[in-house]
């Protein structure tokens, strides 16, 4: 069975928007005529050189089809088989991957490492990554994977990442950094790309494009050349080596061209700070945190959910705990659009 939901109604993830329009002229565009497979084309390549620039050195680019191939391959070729990855447990890999991570690493281990607003803390790491280090009966600490923006709507600043990658670097591990939102947080910080990734200490980023207005197109960015053979392979492998590869980097170089990707990103960040703070202003909401990116987490009375629900919006609801609701905020939402979904909150409250 399937649903389609008005767009200014749905708010269950970034994921319910469509295309951003230059996105999917792009694939038109790329339909025509016929270039060599496999990634050997010029989208592919245009797509690679807008990365590095953006990123501020050679970079080495797999495109995939999903976030959770980007995860899983990323942290595969990090992680032995007998290692753990080490994350925040409320990290989508560890709540949302299905063990896809422990799939692609022939069965690492995932140990959760705490923290408020669903970020690590360094207190905690710092333990984590010597846990049983060299002990032969215990998987073994290798990779430290941090989530930007988190679940929750938090974005690590700079000096966060980079702490938590210094702690894991002098302990001989490796770091991840889970991008699915990674506009989302840049825009918030106004860091660089740069800033927020190698500079800070980050091996390989999974570049999150789908969610901010591409179709279907993430990308795994790895900083460390010694890790491109690997990846390549392991790519190959895990069915992320797309024949007409031309169709994601496509997507990918549209994504970039004309920062579209930061536009994006701008606006759904926009529309979350105009929905919470529309909230704030409403006796029966309560804000659990102030939005950093495109999410946001509140306490609403049993009626407006159900009043919102019947009113055919689309939205999380009860899944956490009893009362507490998300709403994620995407780049085709516009400020009509939060307007009526607070206008409707106070009209059931």
């Amino acid at each position: 069975m399937s649903t389609t939901f008005a767009t200014n109604r749905a708010f269950i993830s970034d994921n319910m928007a469509g295309a951003s329009p230059q996105i999917a002229q792009a694939v038109a565009d790329a339909a025509a005529g016929q270039v060599l497979p496999y990634g050997n084309d010029p989208f592919t390549a245009s797509a690679r050189r807008r990365l590095s620039e953006i990123f501020e050195r050679e970079v080495d680019v797999f495109p995939v089809t999903t976030g959770s191939a980007a995860n899983g391959l990323s942290l595969a070729a990090l992680t032995p088989p007998w290692g753990s990855v080490l994350s925040h447990p409320d990290s989508h890999i560890n709540h949302d991957e299905c063990g896809a991570p422990e799939f692609f690493t022939n069965g690492a281990k995932l140990v959760g490492v705490p923290g408020p607003d669903s970020k690590m803390d360094p207190h905690a790491l710092r333990k984590a990554v010597r846990r049983k280090a060299g002990d032969v009966h215990s998987v073994q600490p290798s990779a430290v994977s941090i989530s930007q923006a988190t679940e929750s709507g938090s974005v690590y600043t700079v000096d966060e990442i980079r702490d938590l990658s210094t702690i894991a670097k002098d302990a001989g591990l490796r770091v991840h950094m889970d991008g699915a939102r990674f506009a989302n947080a840049l825009d918030h910080l106004g860091a660089t790309p740069a800033d927020l990734t190698w500079k800070a200490g980050v091996d390989v980023l999974s570049f999150g494009a789908t969610k901010n207005g591409a179709m279907t197109a993430d990308a795994i960015i790895s900083f460390d050349p010694a890790l491109a053979a690997e990846l390549a392979f392991r790519a190959k492998r895990g069915g992320q080596l797309t024949s007409k590869m031309r169709f994601q980097t496509a997507q990918l170089d549209a994504y970039l061209t004309d920062d579209l990707w930061l536009h994006n990103a701008r606006q759904a960040n926009a529309m979350a700070t105009r929905l919470g703070d529309g909230l704030k202003a409403l006796p029966c909401a309560g804000l659990l945190a102030t939005p950093q990116a495109n999410i946001l987490f509140c306490r609403l009375p049993q009626q407006v959910t159900e009043g919102l629900l019947a009113e055919g919006y689309a939205f999380y609801h009860d899944r956490w705990e009893p009362g507490i609701v998300r709403f994620v905020t995407a780049f085709s939402h516009c400020s009509d659009d939060i307007d009526q979904l607070l206008g409707a909150v106070e009209r059931y409250s």
